[in-house]
C-alpha cells in the first residue's frame, strides 16, 4: 500500500470514528435523559444529534465525488466517473486559457539562457571530446545505414541535371570568340606557317611527281621548273602571311572564325551535332559507374578516417569544436543572438501549440479508465476532503447546539 494511500485510510478512519463517537454520545444521552434526566443532556444530545446529520451530509457530498454511496445509483453521484469527458475538456481548455497565454509565457521564455548552459558544458576539453565522438558515431551510422543505390540514384539525377544544364553550344562558340580575342588563332598560325614552309621544301620531289602525275604534259615542257617556281611562289606567300599581321589571309580567318562563333551558338545543326557527341560519350551506364565508383570511394574514405582519431577529418572536428566553444565564450554578441532566436523559437512554438497541448491534456484523460481516475484523485485530494466530513461533524453539532439553545429560550 502506498502512502498516499495510507494517509487517505487514516484519514477517513477519523473522520468515520467522529460519527460514530457523536451516534454513541447520542445514544447514551437518549438512555440518561429517559432515566436519570438532567438539564444539561439536552444540550450534548442535540450537539451529537446535529453532528450525525452533518458528517452524514458531507460523507455522502465526499463520497458521491468519487463513487456511488452504499452502491446505490443515486442521481448526480458518481460524479468524476460520469463526468471524466467533461473533466478532461475543462481541463485542458482550463490550462490553455490560463496558463499557456502569452502574458504567461514570454516571462518564463526571456529568462532562457541556453547559450550559456551550452557554452559552459563545451568549454570543458571532456565535453568536447564526448561530443567529438558522437559526431563521429552518428556520421559513421548515417553513412552505414544509406542505401548505397538510393544515394548512387540522387547523384545520377543531379549530374544528370548537370550536364542537361550545360550549353555546349554556347561554351564552344564563346571558347572560340575567346581565342578570337585572345589572337590565338594568330599565334597558331605563327607555329604552323613556318613548319609548312619546311614540309614544302623537304617534300619537293613529292610535290612535283604529284604535280607530273595529274598533268603528264609538265613533265614534257620542263615540269620541274615550272613546279620549283610554284613551290617558291607558295614559300613567298607562306612568308607574306607569316610576316605581316594584318595579311589578308588572317583577317580572312579571323572573319570566318567570329562567323564560325556565331554559327554554333545559333545553329540547330550544330546543337544536334553537340547532344548526339555528348549522347555517345555520356550515357546512363558510364555516369551510374562514375556515380558509383565516387559514392564507394568517398564513403570508404570518410568511415576510415572517422574511425581514425588522428586522421586529417577527426582533427578538423576537433578543432571544429573548440572554435565554436572558445567563440562562444568569448562572443557576447553572439550569444545574445542565439538566445533570441531560441527565446524567438520557444515562444513561437509553445503559442502555435496551445491548441494541441489543450487537445493533448483531453485525449489522455478520456483514454483514461473512469473508475481509474477516480481513484487517482481521490488519492490526490481524499485526505484533504476527509476534513470536510470532520469539519462538518463539528459544525453541524455546534450549529444543532445553538438552534437548541435559541428554542429553548424562545
Amino acid at each position: 500500500m502506498t502512502e498516499k494511500k495510507k494517509q487517505l485510510q487514516q484519514h477517513k478512519r477519523i473522520a468515520t470514528g467522529l460519527f460514530i463517537l457523536m451516534a454513541l454520545v447520542y445514544i447514551i444521552m437518549v438512555y440518561a435523559i429517559r432515566h436519570t434526566p438532567a438539564a444539561w443532556m439536552g444540550y450534548v444530545k442535540a450537539f451529537s444529534e446535529a453532528a450525525m446529520v452533518g458528517a452524514l451530509a458531507d460523507w455522502f457530498a465526499v463520497t458521491a465525488l468519487f463513487r456511488h454511496p452504499m452502491g446505490m445509483s443515486i442521481p448526480h453521484t458518481n460524479l468524476i466517473v460520469n463526468s471524466k469527458n467533461k473533466i478532461g475538456d475543462n481541463l485542458g481548455d482550463f490550462v490553455t486559457d490560463n496558463f499557456l497565454t502569452s502574458e504567461n509565457i514570454r516571462p518564463y521564455v526571456e529568462k532562457v539562457d541556453l547559450a550559456n548552459m551550452i557554452s559552459s558544458w563545451l568549454n570543458k576539453p571532456a565535453n568536447q571530446t564526448i561530443l567529438e565522438n558522437e559526431l563521429a558515431t552518428l556520421t559513421k551510422r548515417i553513412l552505414t545505414e544509406l542505401e548505397d543505390k538510393t544515394i548512387v540514384n540522387l547523384m545520377m539525377a543531379k549530374a544528370k541535371d548537370g550536364i542537361a544544364a550545360i550549353n555546349i553550344q554556347s561554351f564552344v562558340s564563346k571558347g572560340v570568340s575567346y581565342a578570337i580575342d585572345q589572337n590565338e588563332h594568330n599565334k597558331l598560325l605563327d607555329i604552323i606557317l613556318p613548319k609548312a614552309q619546311i614540309y614544302v621544301e623537304e617534300h619537293r620531289q613529292e610535290i612535283y611527281d604529284n604535280v607530273v602525275e595529274k598533268k603528264p604534259i609538265l613533265g614534257l615542257i620542263g615540269g620541274k621548273a615550272v613546279t620549283n617556281q610554284l613551290i617558291n611562289g607558295i614559300n613567298t606567300f607562306l612568308e607574306d602571311i607569316a610576316r605581316d599581321p594584318n595579311h589578308k589571309i588572317r583577317k580572312e580567318i579571323t572573319l570566318r572564325l567570329e562567323m564560325l562563333a556565331v554559327d554554333i551558338e545559333a545553329s540547330p545543326s550544330w546543337k544536334a551535332k553537340f547532344d548526339e557527341i555528348l549522347n555517345q560519350f555520356i550515357t546512363d551506364e558510364k555516369i551510374n559507374m562514375y556515380m558509383s565508383d565516387l559514392w564507394q570511394s568517398t564513403k570508404t574514405s570518410l568511415l576510415a578516417q572517422l574511425e581514425d582519431k588522428r586522421s586529417t577529418l577527426r582533427t578538423y572536428i576537433t578543432k571544429s569544436i573548440a572554435r565554436v566553444a572558445d567563440d562562444l565564450e568569448n562572443n557576447e554578441e553572439n550569444k545574445a543572438k542565439i538566445n533570441k532566436w531560441i527565446q524567438h523559437t520557444i515562444y513561437k512554438v509553445a503559442l502555435k501549440n496551445t491548441k494541441e497541448v489543450g487537445q493533448l491534456i483531453r485525449n489522455t484523460v478520456d483514454s483514461w479508465d473512469g473508475q481509474e481516475l477516480s481513484d487517482k484523485l481521490e488519492l490526490e485530494v481524499g485526505k484533504d476532503l476527509q476534513y470536510i466530513r470532520i469539519n462538518g461533524t463539528i459544525v453541524g453539532g455546534l450549529v444543532g447546539l445553538l438552534i437548541y439553545i435559541i428554542t429553548s429560550y424562545l
